[in-house]
């Protein structure tokens, strides 16, 4: 069925529980895996530098991270003896659910994995919103997880 899931991962528990998924899916059917995290443009708003406002100082801090969240994923991966490819979007360019859905068309997933908290109303203007990008943007199916635990 779906042989290239795609699965970001941004270090919350929702997004532990979509990899977790996927790792299940890929090993009842001999998937590939792509953990990607795309680097948060929103975290240097208002800070003055180079790159569009990025100091550099805090782009190396949020590269470091991405690189820590995807070796995590690849630990958890094999621990769960499932191989997994990873990907770091840093170019600060597209918002979260673009990004996502151009690492999708690269990689040639055929499948995304995300998780979401579930939350309605004000809770998801506020914390819901990538999810519902990736969604409304993704070239190809997505599998939303529902988290169990809150963040």
């Amino acid at each position: 069925m779906y042989k290239r899931i795609l699965v970001p991962v941004d270090g919350s528990k929702t997004s532990g529980e979509a990899f977790d998924a996927a790792l299940q899916l890929a090993k009842e059917s001999a998937s590939q895996v792509q953990a990607v995290h795309v680097v948060d443009t929103l975290i240097g708003i208002g800070a003055a530098g180079e790159f569009g406002g990025y100091p550099a100082d805090l782009l190396d801090l949020l590269r470091e991270d991405g690189k820590r969240l995807l070796a995590e994923a690849q630990e958890k991966a094999k621990a769960a003896g499932v191989e997994v490819e990873t990907a770091l979007v840093d170019d600060f360019g597209p918002r979260l659910g673009e990004a996502v859905a151009d690492a999708a068309k690269r990689w040639k997933a055929d499948l995304i994995v995300i998780g979401t908290h579930g939350r309605r109303g004000i809770g998801r203007v506020l914390l819901g919103s990538g999810a519902e990008q990736i969604i409304r943007l993704a070239p190809v199916p997505v599998l939303v997880v529902r988290g169990k635990t809150h963040d």
